[in-house]
């Protein structure tokens, strides 16, 4: 049997976006071990798993280095055949070049990427080309066809019991948060949409469990007279990813930022609406669900957009990219699946 491993200890979005590469590799290789190594918290996403076989767990945030050499010496004694490092960073290059793997493949930028066998050129603006095709050309070094998949996570029964209950009417999700401030709608934002929101059914705010207070002020500011005030609930921090994930999947509609709730609705392909402020979809990060929408803001702004990755606060003070977002656009995508 042959033994494959992925490194991707990046956040939780980029996770969710690399089991396109399990996908992938699974389908050529429907016979081999398939093992993955994560940082810690991220193991959650690969409960019950069908074809995941081992989970290799960094916690970085307790004794990061010693934990490191655990990590090093759990993939060294699984001896793998394949060894992929979706990341491009040192710390796992040097376990990529440790590994004793037979086939080693990362990308160029990786520092120890010289230790490698193959090494592959990684762009970040290739207007149109998105992350999973960019981390495809990792499994294109292998010669074989290998067939280009999409992200894809597996509730397990438990998860959609857990979300049963929540699901006797229509509803829409919304996830509003995000890690970095300048890419997240503003709260101001998401309450004006909820004042005038026409939709019959529920509206659940999802998020972790350090997203309940955003929540909790969302719901507060929603005027006592609009018609969603009583139909709103603040799930933040109830359900673990793959719940959340099981919710997503049932909802007329997901509002979410270019964040990791995006990336969960395009692994269960839930039809979603994504919302990008300081952001770009060309950076190659956008929606994949059958039923996508993309808004931003009609104006052209010079300084938008202002890094891949958002920032804690806008730049220039004035936050445009966000603030002028207006609500029709979100409100067109939820008439036209509820049309549908």
């Amino acid at each position: 049997m042959q033994k494959i491993g992925v490194i991707q200890t990046a956040f939780i979005g980029d996770v969710v976006l690399s089991t396109a590469l399990l996908e992938s590799l699974h389908e050529k290789y429907p016979l081999a071990q398939i093992d993955v190594v994560v940082r810690k918290g991220n193991e959650a996403l690969f409960n019950q798993h069908p074809f995941v076989h081992n989970v290799i767990i960094w916690n970085k945030k307790q004794d990061k280095y010693t934990n490191w050499f655990k990590v090093l010496k759990k993939i060294r004694a699984q001896q793998y055949d394949i060894l992929i490092n979706v990341q491009r960073y040192a710390a796992t290059g040097l376990w990529t070049a440790l590994s004793k793997a037979k086939l080693t493949i990362g990308f160029a930028k990786n520092p120890f990427s010289f230790m490698f066998s193959r090494k592959v050129k990684h762009e970040v603006m290739q207007a149109g080309l998105h992350e999973i095709k960019k981390n495809h050309a990792l499994l294109e070094t292998l010669n074989e066809g290998i067939h280009l998949a999409t992200p894809k996570l597996y509730p397990a029964s438990l998860d959609f019991e857990n979300i049963k209950s929540l699901q006797t009417k229509p509803y829409i999700c919304i996830a509003p948060a995000s890690v970095w401030f300048t890419k997240q709608f503003p709260k101001e934002q998401w309450i004006n949409f909820l004042n005038d929101l026409n939709f019959e059914g529920n509206v659940y705010i999802i998020g972790g469990p350090d997203d309940r207070s955003m929540g909790d002020q969302i719901i507060k500011g929603v005027a006592v007279n609009a018609k969603s005030k009583n139909n709103i609930t603040n799930l933040s921090g109830q359900f673990h990813f793959l719940s959340s994930a099981a919710l997503q999947k049932g909802a007329v509609l997901n509002f979410v930022n270019d964040s990791a709730p995006m990336h969960f609705a395009s692994a269960v392909n839930a039809p979603v609406v994504a919302i990008y402020c300081s952001t770009i979809p060309d950076f190659g990060y956008g929606p994949l669900s059958d039923q996508s929408f993309i808004v931003q803001t009609a104006n052209a702004l010079p300084c938008k957009p202002c890094g891949v990755h958002g920032k804690k606060a806008c730049p220039l003070g004035h936050f445009n990219c966000a603030t002028t977002i207006q609500m029709q656009q979100l409100y067109a995508p939820l008439l036209q699946m509820q049309q549908h």
